[in-house]
């Protein structure tokens, strides 16, 4: 019986041990298959979700470059409207050879008149006027947009040409296959004002619907990935898209790597993906995060009397460092936030950094003027006013002290626009237009937004000393606001040479750029003041002292 036991009893232990070792095998192939199916879904999803995220953001890019490429084109057509000269004479057609050679992408200029082009700097005066067909589609403001006219067609390239009134210009579109991270493909599209059709003008055909192409956000049909931006200056949308296979085959190594990692360690794969989610979760949520938890900053950049180099203002920008330590441009976080609906919070942000930094400033210097920007949302927020009577009266500081500041996008609801103007001045602030001349919304109608001032865009103030078209629209802008009786604030001024030219106009023209001061924190800003009023009391001192020694040098 001993020895029974003693041959049983190993026996039943190995086949324990088996039995374990099976139970473990049949358990870890079945975590392996459970793994790998998770993990398939897992990493398709990150895939997908890290795709819709670089779309986003190529979406932006391509609609960052198509606004600048836009408003340059814009002011050439405008440059062509007011050229001043006889209608197709000799020297009005080289006043457009002039415009074209000053662009990268401007290929054509001239006059339409009764329907038919006239002349043009590439065709000169045409004997034979040529008959100009109906438009592909018509903008809001009149401008009129048409694709490969024949005078025009190229079996390579893209040719636009867009007219207002008896003036137009051609263009080709450049590349921006340089901005292509993934296969990801762009659609530009313009809805036609008369019809209210989508109408494709560049890139490719994405087989969406209009409201994919016409309504800012991102959206999925099938396996197609789209993430559409909308521009509020010049009607157009673009639209990135790209499709789940293209995806997922761009990322192949990655994909079946990442699948065989989960099939292997889940566990782990849970945290690689946690981590790596981390490192490319969205800007968004980041913004999100770092307002509520006050973690942008507010420098100040010095606003300076041009006629006696004083410090006689201050703006208030907001910056920001997001979780990777990387800088985010402010055209590119206020952009966000405007698109998903909470600027207003770093409004009140920067607004009650300022107010804190500057109050005892603002108290002691009665003439110094604060500046802040405030977006279109802001405008018509009912509780934006309140809110900022309430948060000067807190700090006891007259609302003189603040110089408010919205951007020409900002006046394109008209009404509303003219009715916060209105109270904001009745309150006591004063009230400028930034980035003035880079839209066209106020143009018709500045004298109606009784504004105090006008922020010069610095695109103007960089083409002092050059033959760039917008150095030829400066002096207009300066003759429009001295005949409104506007206070001119030049932005931009790097060079000597630029304050120089703003110097030989109104003795009220101020200034701001770097040869004046860059942004700088509060502190930094406190200094410099106390240097320039030590500055102008020793100005004083030695006039006072040369005056009085003048009776003696006499005598």
């Amino acid at each position: 019986m001993n020895r029974l036991r003693k041959t049983v009893g190993p026996y039943f232990m190995m086949l324990t041990l088996r039995k374990r070792i099976q139970h473990t095998l049949i358990v870890a192939a079945i975590a392996m298959a459970a793994g790998t199916i998770a993990g398939y879904l897992v990493v398709r999803a990150f895939t997908v979700r890290v795709a819709e995220m670089r779309l986003e953001q190529y979406a932006v890019r391509i609609m960052a470059d198509g606004e600048a490429s836009s408003a340059e084109l814009r002011t050439a057509l405008a440059a062509v409207e007011a050229s001043g000269l006889p209608p197709c004479s000799a020297a009005e057609i080289g006043y457009f050879r002039n415009l074209i050679f000053e662009s990268d992408f401007l290929k054509d200029a001239g006059r339409i008149h009764d329907g038919k082009v006239v002349c043009s700097a590439a065709l000169g005066r045409l004997a034979q006027p040529q008959i100009q067909p109906e438009a592909d589609l018509t903008q809001q403001d009149g401008t009129q947009i048409y694709k490969n006219l024949a005078l025009y067609q190229n079996a390579n390239l893209t040719v636009i040409t867009m007219r207002l009134g008896d003036s137009f210009v051609v263009f080709t579109p450049y590349t921006r296959m340089h901005l292509e991270p993934l296969p990801m493909h762009y659609t530009e599209t313009a809805t036609d004002a008369p019809s209210l059709k989508a109408v494709r003008l560049l890139g490719e055909p994405s087989g969406a619907s209009m409201p994919i192409l016409t309504t800012e956000g991102t959206a999925r049909e099938g396996d197609k990935l789209y993430a559409t931006q909308c521009s509020i200056r010049f009607f157009n949308c673009v639209t990135a898209f790209t499709s789940i296979p293209e995806v997922v085959q761009a990322n192949r190594t990655q994909f079946v790597g990442g699948v065989a990692l989960c099939g292997l360690c889940s566990g782990l794969l849970a945290v690689v993906i946690s981590l790596l989610y981390r490192r490319n979760k969205s800007v968004e949520h980041q913004l999100r995060r770092a307002i509520s938890k006050d973690k942008l900053r507010v420098f100040y950049q010095p606003i300076i009397h041009l006629a006696s180099r004083r410090i006689v203002g201050a703006e208030a920008l907001a910056r920001w460092t997001d979780e990777e330590g990387v800088a985010v441009g402010p055209d590119v976080f206020i952009k966000i936030a405007e698109n998903n609906g909470f600027v207003g919070a770093i409004t009140k942000l920067v607004l009650r950094h300022a107010l804190r930094d500057l109050g005892a400033t603002l108290r002691s210097r009665p003439d110094f003027r604060l500046s802040i920007n405030v977006a279109a949302a802001d405008l018509s927020d009912p509780e934006f006013l309140p809110m900022l009577e309430s948060s000067l009266k807190r700090e006891a500081i007259p609302a003189k002290s603040l110089a408010i500041e919205i951007t020409e996008g900002s006046t394109v609801r008209r009404e509303i626009a003219i009715e916060a103007i209105c109270r904001l001045r009745k309150r006591g602030h004063s009230v400028h237009i930034d980035d003035f001349g880079t839209g066209y919304s106020s143009l018709a109608y500045l004298h109606e937004l009784s504004v105090d001032a006008i922020k010069i865009d610095r695109a103007f103030t960089q083409a002092i000393g050059t033959e760039a078209v917008t150095m030829a629209i400066l002096p207009n802008i300066l003759a429009l606001a001295s005949a409104l009786n506007l206070r001119v604030i030049a932005e931009g001024v790097e060079t000597e040479e630029q304050a120089s030219y703003f110097a030989e106009g109104e003795d009220s023209i101020l200034v701001q750029g770097w040869l004046f001061g860059r942004a700088v924190p509060a502190i930094e800003l406190r200094k410099l003041l106390d240097a320039d009023v030590k500055k102008a009391v020793a100005s004083v001192e030695a006039f006072e002292e040369s005056a009085s020694a003048m009776p003696l040098q006499a005598a």
